[in-house]
This record gives structure tokens, sequence and C-alpha cells, in this order.
């Protein structure tokens, strides 16, 4: 029981990591789509990319997510994707979730938690945003209301750089 809990109180708490000046490369990884294609991050190389790791059972992810469409709708132009990337074995539940609300961006689907690992994923949601160089620059642990301002912030100075 108290395991349950600290992992539950992990899994809830929003932190907020700010990796910039660290630019570690972003491991490269291919994916299914929810298009039906590969998608291979290092196809992104040149944009600003937002990795969001998720799973349907996440309440907080499901929250996050039509302001990510929102965030993905509004930066595109400027050279920015969001990618996410669901975590579950199973997908018909991600592919029903993408579908209800209407994301645009692209749906990866790390069925065998390969690029989890790689990401090093602890929380969910974890957002990595990537530089237009892959680099890693910022990452953010959970979400909570007003989280996306943080988001915004961080993807516009990307995006001007």
């Amino acid at each position: 029981p108290f395991l349950k809990s600290a992992f539950i109180t992990v899994l809830m708490s929003s932190a907020l990591y700010a990796a910039d000046g660290v630019k570690e490369k972003a491991p490269d990884f291919t994916l299914k789509s929810n298009a039906g294609s590969n998608q291979k991050l290092s196809e992104f190389r040149g944009q600003v990319v937002l990795l969001n790791f998720w799973a349907s059972w996440c309440g907080p992810c499901r929250q996050e997510m039509p302001l990510l469409n929102k965030l993905h709708e509004k930066y595109k132009k400027l050279g920015f994707t969001g990618l996410g990337l669901n975590v579950e074995e199973n997908s018909t539940k991600a592919k029903q979730i993408a579908k209800d609300v209407g994301i645009k961006f692209p749906i990866l689907f790390d069925t065998e938690n390969k690029v989890s690992e790689l990401y090093e994923v602890s929380a969910m949601p974890s957002t990595v945003i990537i530089d237009r160089s892959g680099n890693m620059r910022y990452l953010h642990k959970g979400y909570k209301p007003g989280d996306m301002a943080v988001y915004k912030k961080w993807v516009k100075d990307l995006v001007r750089e």
C-alpha cells in the first residue's frame, strides 16, 4: 500500500526541469503512427519537437491532450510539431482518445516501452522539448493546470532560435 501510494504521488506531482544549456542529443527512434506509417524522430530535424509520453489510463494526460493539440496548431507554421507517444501495449484506447479529441499531431505507439526506457520516463505524462538541432532542451514531468503557459514560453523561445 505505501509503495503504491508513493508511486501515485510521483505520477500526480508536476515538476519542471529546465535543461537549457545541457543540449544533450535526443535519442533517435522509429515508431508506428496512428496514420499507419513509421515515424522517425530524426525526420523532424530542423523543427522544434515536443515529445509527450502518455497513457489512456492517465487522467492528467487526457486533460493535457487538447491543450497540446492547440499548441501544435498555433506554432506548426513556425516549425514546431508535437508527437504523442502512447506507452500502452494495446493502442486501441489511445486511438479512440486521439479521434475523440481531434488530435492533429502524430500519435506514435511505444507498445514495448523501448522509447520510454530510452528517455528514462518515470512519470505520466512526461514531456521533452527538443530544439531544431535535435538537442533535448526541456523536460517536464506530470501535468497540472497552468503548465501549458510554461510549454508556450519554451516553444516560443526555441522557434525563435
